[in-house]
């Protein structure tokens, strides 16, 4: 089966599937005790596991809970995160290590704990979960991370064939992993933290933090709205406020890519994703229209993608190879935040930051790392230790095993940079309705989107975060940097941080618009 990706905006089955919020804007200045930036599920967990202790909590979400990468993700709850424990032991060490094999089994538990005692409807299911390979050069590595993990408690096996239809060289085999409705489960959880007193606010974008006394915050809006808090914690993806700990430098941004597929074939059951690449990953969904195939990979950096819609067609490629495709009723792409050696940042945010905290750079594993850092916070903000704490430690001194990439991806920014301000646009509006174009009027730099009614949106293409210069990213319709992971809708809006600010053209917006009139 064929499908034409551009016509059509992506849609999320986890957003399509779910009820919508209508949580109100912040329209007053408030004291609380726990200000939480972000309501995503790291944000949602964190507050769920603190109003359990009384305390007066607020969830700031710049535009709508649960709509961002958690409702874009594959929603495996696994400790099984690639062929990684072997590489950890190496780079880390055994101690370490455990920390983080232990941090996410218990994380896992700790979900199927909730869903029961909760007794909430979101499609929880105990599956196995597998890294296999079609390649010899990864049997070696498959073997020693069978050994890595089940050093650590972990159920895992070597097996040479899998219940999917394809023929393998080897695979390692995780027990006791799970999947589940991540929208349902977050949306139950929301309701009952409200019902206790939980605030929650959408479309209220925190763009300032400031030290004020006693080591608490003041927190500004963008209404310009004040939040004072004893404690904060950043669970907005990518942090907004970086500059202190420099983690515009220890974090890059990951697009990748799922197509959710009718097939005539059943799903085997179990949850899958291949060791080489490119990358592919396999899940299956019940849904009430029947059953549905999670086919996911194609990463790449946000906004370095020349056609991000060929993405989608390589995924259906792999899917018609595998079962006899009926439809593709969804599609949508995931937004990862990155970190040089792979290992989240979650606990103080930085030493001279007290009662600051930060969770960020789950790279693909959200589901068991936004459960960690809602427990390790937790631990940080009640006793003033965690027993995981030392693994996923922002300020982590092991850094160094990771300075190649550091430097890699360092380089990549500069080099985004660089190019995208020589590159100023074209002098001659070519420009098909539902595509963009960049454009160079008297030497000022333009992105413009012709929308289907014929009408033109022309944004300033330079990020408002550091000042890189924006792409234009088809699949999404929206402008993408290729420098730290912002996005912005055809008008110029943020619809993904590190970016506060919307694009603008400052003192210029009326003559660059009479400009373009005039031209075009």
């Amino acid at each position: 089966m064929n499908i034409d990706f551009k016509n059509g905006l992506p849609k999320s089955y986890w957003i399509a599937s779910r009820g919508q919020t209508n949580y109100p804007s912040l329209e007053n200045d408030i004291d609380v005790d726990v200000a939480i930036v972000g309501g995503g599920m790291a944000g949602t967990l964190c507050g769920y596991q603190l109003h359990k202790e009384g305390l007066n909590i607020v969830i700031l979400e710049a535009s709508k809970i649960l709509n961002g990468t958690t409702s874009h993700t594959t929603a495996k709850i696994t400790s099984q995160h690639d062929l990684f424990y072997n590489k950890l032991i190496n780079s880390m060490g055994d101690k370490l290590a455990k920390q983080y094999a232990e941090a996410n089994e218990t994380a896992i538990l700790e979900i199927k704990n909730i869903v029961e005692a909760n007794k909430i409807d979101c499609g929880y299911s105990t599956q196995d979960s597998y890294v296999y390979t079609q390649e010899d050069d990864f049997i070696g590595q498959i073997q020693d991370e069978v050994m890595a993990a089940s050093a650590f408690g972990i159920k895992a096996s070597f097996v040479n064939e899998i219940p999917l239809p394809i023929k393998i060289k080897a695979a390692l085999k995780f027990e006791n992993q799970a999947q589940f409705h991540p929208g349902k489960f977050l949306m139950a959880l929301v309701e009952k933290m409200e019902k206790l007193g939980v605030q929650i606010y959408e479309n209220t974008r925190v763009e300032k933090l400031d030290k004020d006394v006693m080591d608490s915050y003041i927190l500004t809006t963008n209404s310009n709205k004040k939040i004072k808090a004893k404690k904060v914690i950043i669970a907005s993806h990518y942090p907004f406020f970086n500059k202190p700990g420099m983690y515009f430098s220890r974090i890059y941004a990951e697009r990748s890519y799922i197509i959710a597929i009718k097939a005539k074939e059943a799903f085997p059951g179990g949850m899958y994703i291949s060791a080489e690449e490119p990358t592919r990953s396999f899940r299956g969904l019940d849904t009430e229209d029947g059953e549905l195939i999670l086919v996911v990979g194609e990463n790449h950096k946000t906004g370095q993608s020349q056609d991000t819609n060929k993405h989608y067609r390589r995924l259906l490629f792999t899917a018609n190879k595998l079962f006899t495709v009926e439809d593709v009723p969804f599609w949508w792409s995931a937004q990862d935040c990155m970190t040089v050696d792979d290992i989240p940042y979650i606990g103080e945010f930085n030493p001279e930051y007290k009662n600051l905290y930060i969770a960020t750079g789950f790279k693909k594993w959200g589901m068991t790392h936004s459960m960690v850092s809602s427990i390790l916070i937790n631990d940080l903000i009640l006793k003033g230790e965690s027993k995981w704490q030392e693994v996923y430690d922002p300020s982590r001194k092991t850094i160094i095993p990771s300075s190649k990439k550091f430097i890699m991806e360092n380089a990549n920014v500069a080099s985004s940079l660089i190019e995208g301000k020589l590159s100023k646009g074209e002098d001659e509006l070519n420009i098909k309705t539902n595509e963009a174009q960049l454009l160079k009027i008297e030497g000022k730099r333009a992105g413009a989107y012709k929308d289907e009614n014929g009408d033109l949106h022309i944004v300033n293409t330079t990020c408002t975060h550091m000042g890189c210069e924006l792409n234009w990213n088809d699949a999404e319709k929206s402008w993408d940097c290729p420098c730290h992971g912002s996005r912005f809708n055809i008008d110029g809006i943020v619809i993904e941080g590190p970016a506060v600010s919307d694009l603008e053209f400052g003192e210029d917006v009326n003559t660059f618009k009479k400009l373009i009139n005039e031209k075009f």
